[in-house]
């Protein structure tokens, strides 16, 4: 008896143990990468650079410290500037006693500055974005905005045009305040720093890789020489050690900005692109296996998040012209036909598991109200694709956006004469007395 209850109990086990295998083979692409992608960091996101779609998230809305990640709002203001006129590359700026005291701090990343010199925004761009120099980011500041103070107002002032609403700049390198030596913008915490949550990371590095991605030109190159040739000259070496031929290279990688302060931990916005798909990874605060934060910490979150992207291949889940089953139409009033037909107008694409495009589903979001009074004409808008998970939670995109896939009326409704008008109204009118 006892056999038989040992063999009936092992039975259950066993189909217990398919049915949870089966459920883990469904679960949707962002529950999965949790299980899956080992992100040893305070927060992680990665997302598809071209649409926005996230990947995968990981307290991605937790708002903690970018260091010099902030270099990138800075960056994005002097490429703004440069197209508007404001200022050109070939422009000079005459150190002033701020910039130049910071830029003999040893303990920062820096190039040196005399207190007399001159130097063009192209010459402190490049130490900028190649050599994170702090001082020449507050020379281009200065430049730009006439003190940092107010280029710091440009700053929070453009996150909230680019739709991050979580951002708090107090300075235009991403130090404590406490290293800029009392001289840290005015209203500002002698010791604050600005922070910025994940998801906003990777909103502000989409916008940059977006309106100036001739930033990879410059953020791409492993190692620069400052002022070759001359007394000043110094040997820049790429932070980013992800580059080709450097310590840590990865397949694709091209940018963009690391980070690194006590409060911050470090952190990293990388890019890279593969067979034509550009992934973003951010990683705010990583650590090793024993905890500790480093350099070789940082770029190995960022690879683990960059692997599980890139096993992502563009899926079409709604080809163009396919039409919603059940709602293939909607009702129309004061027209010739009662229904107008509706269908996708745009394939509907995203990047999915390889092995999981079949977990994700559609359904219509209708924007316009209904029924629809004739003229309908064809092509005109009425509604947009939702994509699901199998859990039925929407795919989430950056800022909240979704794909640009909408649904159109495919045919022409024209609009019914008055005496038909007048003779439906009447028809409906005897057929709502009974």
């Amino acid at each position: 008896m006892e056999d038989k209850r040992v063999k009936s109990l092992v039975k259950w086990v066993q189909v217990l143990a398919i049915i949870a295998v089966g459920l883990m083979i469904l679960v949707p692409n962002r529950v999965q990468a949790e299980e899956t992608v080992p992100v040893l960091a305070d927060a992680a996101i990665v997302v598809d650079a071209e649409t926005g779609q996230i990947l995968y998230g990981q307290n991605d809305e937790a708002v903690l410290g970018i260091a010099s990640m902030s270099k990138m709002m800075s960056e994005y203001l002097l490429f703004e500037a440069i197209e508007e006129g404001i200022v050109s590359w070939d422009d000079e700026y005459e150190v002033t006693d701020y910039s130049h005291r910071i830029s003999q701090d040893l303990r920062l990343s820096n190039v040196p500055l005399r207190r007399d010199g001159s130097y063009t925004m192209k010459e402190l761009y490049e130490a900028m974005a190649i050599y994170s120099a702090n001082a020449a980011t507050i020379g281009i500041a200065e430049t730009i905005a006439g003190t940092e103070k107010e280029f710091v107002q440009m700053m929070n002032d453009k996150a909230k045009e680019l739709g991050i609403e979580d951002a708090h700049f107090v300075n235009s390198t991403g130090l404590n305040n406490s290293f800029l030596l009392g001289m840290h913008p005015e209203g500002t915490g002698e010791d604050e720093e600005n922070t910025m949550s994940a998801r906003s990371v990777a909103i502000l590095t989409k916008a940059l890789l977006d309106d100036y991605p001739e930033i990879l030109d410059t953020a791409k190159i492993p190692e620069l020489m400052f002022r070759e040739g001359t007394p000043d000259q110094i040997r820049m070496v790429n932070w980013n050690t992800m580059l080709p031929g450097m310590d840590h290279e990865y397949e694709g990688m091209d940018g963009l900005k690391t980070g690194t302060t006590d409060f911050a931990g470090h952190s990293f916005a990388g890019t890279a692109k593969r067979d034509g798909v550009r992934l973003i990874a951010v990683v705010m605060k990583a650590v090793d296996a024993k905890g500790e934060g480093s350099y070789q910490a940082r770029f190995d979150a960022t690879r683990a998040l960059l692997d599980y992207g890139f096993e992502f291949q563009e899926a079409e889940i709604m080809k163009a012209g396919q039409q919603f089953m059940g709602q293939e139409s909607l009702p129309v009033s004061k027209g010739e036909k009662d229904q107008v037909a509706i269908a996708v107008k745009e394939p509907v694409r995203l990047l999915a598991p390889s092995t999981q495009q079949e977990v994700y589903r559609t359904e219509l979001e209708l924007t316009a109200g209904t029924p629809l009074e004739a003229a309908v004409e064809e092509g005109q808008l009425v509604g947009k694709v939702r994509v699901l998970d199998s859990e039925g939670n929407e795919v989430e995109y950056l800022k909240g956006e979704k794909p640009a896939a909408v649904v159109a009326t495919t045919e022409t409704v024209e609009r019914a004469n008055w005496f038909a008008i007048s003779m439906k109204g009447a028809v409906d009118f005897i057929k709502g007395l009974f």
